[in-house]
């Protein structure tokens, strides 16, 4: 009974995997069938014409939506994890004064609609003449992903023992330093955590990047491919190529850093 069970809920979970990876294969499929087999006809489940031209095609028009989406979303996680990193460390091992209504106004913030945030932001950008620059984008996307981030660390720098800062304050260390040589070592799964999300955050993002780019050639590449669909509704094979493209630097970020989202090596960092 119990391998009949098993066997149940291994068909199940295999199931629902398949489900939802279908999209992924038809993206991919569809990228490498020619635009005849995706227009006008039933599309072959396997890519056996197989063609490179919505490759190409979709590098020579979207290579710089990418570029962009890369500068922005590095820029994202630099500019989040400097303001996030000892912003949590000050509200979970220093207390600082008035930590529990700050933590509770990063709640509120996460709940303000990002239609209000564009409007205000592209009323800033426009004073500061930042129209689209990266850097717009950057801090654009930063007001997400700093809140986010700030709770993430807080939350397991909280669990650190006190113990561990004290020590380092016996031995000289300033709070700096405790932070730089003790606490980041211990939160970097917590650490990793923030920062892949807030590149997720930034690259998936379209509302600020339609919002404060108006010139084509610096928009990323979710108003890019908004764009290039547009102009390519007979070339269905470069707007799948596209795609794929779009989803490869994520892909990849993801299962690099898959081992280290889950918290929990603060155990063993004091010795009883």
């Amino acid at each position: 009974m119990t391998t009949v069970r098993r066997f149940a809920t291994t068909a199940a979970g295999v199931l629902i995997l398949a489900v939802m990876l279908f999209p992924l294969y038809w993206m991919v499929n569809a990228s490498l069938l020619p635009s005849t087999e995706l227009v006008g006809s039933e599309p072959a489940w396997l890519p056996i014409h197989a063609t490179f031209d919505g490759y190409r095609n979709a590098l020579s028009s979207q290579g710089g939506h990418l570029l962009t989406s890369l500068y922005v979303s590095l820029g994202t996680v630099a500019v989040t994890l400097l303001i996030a990193v000892p912003a949590a460390y000050g509200l979970a091992q220093l207390r600082a004064a008035g930590g529990r209504l700050l933590v509770f106004a990063l709640l509120i913030a996460q709940m303000i609609p990002g239609i209000v945030m564009a409007n205000a932001l592209y009323v800033a950008a426009d004073a500061l003449h930042l129209i689209n620059s990266p850097l717009a984008l950057v801090l654009a996307d930063s007001t997400l992903s700093v809140p986010f981030a700030v709770l993430i660390l807080h939350a397991f720098m909280r669990t650190v023992p006190a113990e561990v800062r004290e020590a380092a304050a016996i031995d000289g260390a300033s709070r700096l330093r405790t932070l730089v040589s003790i606490i980041l070592p211990v939160s970097r799964n917590a650490v990793i955590t923030a920062g892949l999300f807030s590149f997720l955050f930034a690259w998936a993002d379209f509302l600020f990047g339609v919002t404060l780019t108006s010139r084509d050639e610096r928009a990323p590449i979710t108003v890019g491919i908004y764009r290039f669909i547009g102009a390519h509704m007979s070339d269905w094979n470069s707007v799948m190529a596209t795609g794929v493209m779009a989803s490869v630097p994520v892909a990849v970020l993801l299962v690099v850093a898959q081992r280290y989202v889950a918290a929990g090596i603060t155990a063993g960092s004091v010795k009883d």
